[in-house]
């Protein structure tokens, strides 16, 4: 997994993003999701107990804490209250990520070089819209998937544009965990380490 700095991924836009109502939620709540220092990963509204709204979203380091949960859901509330964009009862439920995590950005694919994928595409990429395979090179257009099962005459790689991709998933895998489980120890030992330095300055 490789690093990118927290200004770069705060700044950097979402390659696949909501249609709809969905869209619209995203529009309202995404500057002020930005303002406190997190970046929005998704929004959906389910017919989950009636109506839910999952608002996914991460520290740009890639973490995610309940106490983080609690703190969007604190600061979206009364802007969604004020615009009311939803015209019916709904549940608010913000979450991370998690570890099979959507992919939305191109430091997404970059972070996550060398884990599977699952992707459609928008328009038919190589003769097909579905992919599944490790992401072993990503560039400024681009990832390249080295297929899961290629199919008989298909090549073993494939290069999928970030302008085609409609959606895409990491799948769960014991690699991907571990990884995952590092990567957040990782970031949170940074935090505590930032932290420590904050209440140092604040002594002297």
């Amino acid at each position: 997994m490789t690093d990118t700095t927290q200004t770069e991924i705060a700044a950097e836009p979402r390659l696949v993003v909501e249609t709809g109502l969905d869209r619209r939620v995203a529009d309202i709540i995404e500057p002020t999701i930005e303002q406190i220092g997190y970046r929005l990963v998704r929004v959906r509204l389910s017919a989950q107990n009636g109506a839910t709204l999952q608002i996914m979203c991460e520290r740009p380091d890639g973490t995610m804490t309940v106490e983080d949960c609690e703190q969007v859901s604190m600061a979206v509330s009364p802007v969604l209250d004020v615009e009311d964009p939803i015209d019916k009862a709904y549940h608010l439920e913000v979450s991370s990520p998690g570890i099979d995590r959507p992919m939305v950005r191109k430091s997404d694919f970059s972070r996550w070089l060398g884990h599977l994928l699952k992707c459609e595409t928008s328009i038919l990429v190589d003769g097909r819209k579905r992919f599944r395979g490790k992401i072993v090179a990503t560039d400024e257009n681009g990832f390249t998937l080295e297929r899961d099962q290629p199919a008989a005459g298909d090549e073993p790689t494939v290069v999928i544009p970030f302008a085609a991709l409609a959606e895409g998933r990491l799948i769960l895998t014991d690699e991907l965990i571990r990884d995952a489980l590092a990567a957040d120890k990782k970031a949170k030992a940074a935090q505590a380490a930032n932290q420590n330095d904050e209440d140092g300055d604040d002594e002297e």
